[in-house]
């Protein structure tokens, strides 16, 4: 399927909308990111697509030419109907002016954004972006990436929302994540130094004896 693409576009054709409801959704994670460049963002508006399988760049690369394709919606609810399926590649900024249109995003949709965008949200932000869907947020919280954001929050904060989250930080605690492996200690740093300048005359040592021998 990716060599099929790659010959139809060194043809000289563009990957307008027809082609992109053709490529679908079981193939659109073949284009590489020279591909995906090459997308007109009006092609968008009729395209019907699913990008939750495909890499965080190119989420990151179909939305921005969403954002362009949809941003002379009138209405935020067309906008964002339009916008949800890549929200994936959204930036934490784009999804804290979401929150104050009243979308009422779905938790399955929240789970799927970007981690770091996640991260950066406020408990106020979470709340005004999922609305009516919040009490639905506690089913998800073992899964990343709102796993990580709960354990980032104060208990105390997360039981206003009434929403049934748990693993918060409690007062006067924080979360700290403990290395897998432990630092080499300056000792250890200083015996590895010194068998590497070493090394050389060993190895010379072990050869002379064993031509010797």
């Amino acid at each position: 399927a990716s060599e099929i693409i790659k010959r139809y576009i060194s043809l000289g054709n563009t990957l307008d909308t027809t082609a992109l409801n053709a490529i679908g959704t079981k193939y659109m994670c073949l284009l590489n990111e020279t591909e995906l460049n090459m997308i007109d963002p009006e092609n968008l508006k009729m395209a019907s697509l699913n990008i939750s399988a495909c890499s965080q760049r190119a989420k990151e690369i179909l939305y921005d030419k969403a954002k362009r394709a949809f941003s002379s919606q009138r209405y935020p609810a067309d906008y964002y109907m339009l916008i949800e399926p890549y929200l994936g590649g959204a930036p934490s900024k784009d999804l804290r002016a979401l929150s104050k249109d009243n979308v009422n995003m779905k938790v399955s949709t929240f789970a799927k954004l970007r981690r770091d965008s996640v991260m950066n949200l406020t408990i106020s932000d979470v709340q005004a972006l999922l609305g009516s869907n919040l009490k639905d947020l506690h089913k998800w919280q073992d899964k990343s990436p709102v796993r990580e954001w709960v354990q980032t929050q104060k208990q105390s904060e997360l039981d206003k929302l009434q929403a049934g989250l748990t693993g918060g930080t409690q007062e006067g605690y924080f979360n700290i994540v403990t290395p897998k492996f432990q630092p080499p200690s300056s000792a250890s740093q200083g015996t590895v130094a010194m068998t590497l300048h070493l090394l050389p005359a060993l190895l010379l040592t072990f050869l002379m004896i064993s031509v010797l021998s």
